[in-house]
């Protein structure tokens, strides 16, 4: 399970001031947030609590391509290896059990089209607090369609990808999925605020491990806000792209940071452009975003029971 670091008033206190003198010596990456343009009070409401208490680490979040109205998730790190489908009132409406794959530690969750332009699920397993694993691992599983009351359904993944960094193992808790290309996206997390956003090949290779490659780095920079710490707006938790890719929003442990895509494309200039940043309602640990198909809307849940979701109306 990834959280925030646990520590007191006071030890949290004197490492934000660590990592404030920390991030003045080390020099800035490309995009800095602390530019960011504030926009609040977000409109916000919970739709729900999720009904079912399996759900209690929801760190990943996804619309379903096949059903309107229906979302997946998934639960953090070593967990049974399933995705849960949910409607907009919090009950879990179906299972998939995917067979062949393991949950080492699970941290986001995407739809998007696969090779075929089918609508597919993709699980994130890239999460590596101790940035040891030499490889991490994407799942591609193709999204059944929805069946009231059936039994959960055991699929494998259709593709296996096995990505590696190309400077070093990193911690990662965001993955995207371009809506119209399918093109695999992540975005790191660290302590610092840092976050470099790494670009998978084209092409699958099965049998291989595959090397990103790195389009850009962000800086989070620390913030104020009741009820969190400052160096929670630090690290990068999730993140999504619109239907029309036209706009990226990225989660930290307390804000949203919203993109507009001109193009339509994760480039190094687009993301050096000032982002909005959005204030959502406060969660104790907000690991999990969408867009809302065909909408700028966004769907968000958070880690521990009881488990909300929230919408945040977007323009």
């Amino acid at each position: 399970m990834t959280a925030p670091l646990p520590c007191s008033r006071g030890a949290s206190r004197w490492l934000a001031l660590f990592i404030l003198l920390l991030a003045q010596l080390t020099p800035a990456p490309a995009a800095d947030l602390t530019q960011a343009v504030e926009e609040k009070p977000a409109r916000s409401e919970q739709l729900a609590l999720l009904d079912d208490q399996r759900i209690n680490e929801s760190s990943g979040l996804a619309p379903s391509l096949r059903t309107p109205n229906l979302l997946w998730t998934l639960n953090d790190s070593g967990g049974p290896t399933t995705l849960y489908a949910l409607n907009t009132q919090g009950q879990t409406l179906a299972e998939i059990d995917v067979n062949n794959a393991k949950n080492i530690d699970w941290e986001d969750l995407a739809s998007g089209p696969n090779t075929e332009a089918q609508p597919t699920l993709f699980v994130a397993d890239i999460g590596d607090n101790k940035k040891a694993r030499p490889s991490i691992q994407i799942y591609e599983i193709p999204e059944p369609e929805f069946t009231p009351n059936a039994k959960p359904k055991k699929i494998a993944p259709t593709r296996t990808w096995n990505l590696r960094y190309p400077d070093g193992p990193a911690n990662a808790e965001t993955l995207l999925v371009h809506p119209k290309t399918g093109r695999l996206h992540i975005l790191t997390k660290t302590l610092l605020g840092t976050a470099t956003l790494y670009i998978a090949p084209a092409t699958h290779q099965p049998d291989t491990v595959q090397v990103l490659e790195k389009i850009t780095t962000l800086n989070f920079p620390l913030l104020h806000k009741p009820g969190k710490r400052p160096i929670d707006n630090l690290m990068t938790t999730g993140g999504s792209l619109s239907t029309d890719a036209t706009r990226l929003v990225v989660a930290t442990y307390n804000s949203l940071y919203e993109w507009t895509l001109p193009d339509g494309q994760l480039t190094a200039q687009a993301l050096d452009a000032t982002p909005i940043r959005i204030d959502p309602p406060l969660t104790r640990q907000m690991e999990a975003v969408c867009y809302q198909p065909n909408t700028y809307h966004l769907l968000f849940t958070s880690e521990d029971l009881p488990t909300p979701l929230h919408r945040l109306q977007r323009y």
